[in-house]
């Protein structure tokens, strides 16, 4: 299911991609840029939505309800990412072995190591 809507979304992306190209532009008139008469029509200066700005409705909306549905469908597939997996890493200790050898001890002065320090210059 979650390829089907996958391939879907793709082909409406597509298509929505080459019917906004098809379509010019509101300001392609260059009698519209000053006023030309037809800016007084019902409509509009454009006119009456055309069968292209009509499809282009359509495929948006059908864009986002495929966005929408793999939006759902991903949550329900419960998929581990590596972002995931890192967080839960982090949180857990690691048990420790029964057998395992204790951690080494502090120096005969009972205190550890001090980090070596560079020289000065």
């Amino acid at each position: 299911m979650y390829i089907a809507v996958t391939i879907v979304h793709v082909v409406v992306t597509l298509g929505l991609i080459l019917i906004v190209l098809l379509q010019s532009g509101k300001g392609a008139d260059i009698g519209a840029a000053f006023g030309g008469g037809s800016s007084q029509t019902v409509f509009g200066g454009r006119g009456a939505a055309t069968f292209l700005s009509k499809l282009t409705s359509v495929l948006a909306i059908l864009f986002m309800l495929t966005s929408l549905g793999l939006t759902i469908l991903a949550s329900q597939r419960g998929g581990s990412t590596v972002v995931g997996e890192e967080t839960s890493r982090s949180t857990q200790s690691a048990p420790r072995d029964a057998g395992a050898p204790a951690p080494a001890t502090p120096g005969p002065t009972g205190q550890a190591p001090a980090a070596p320090t560079a020289p000065a210059r």
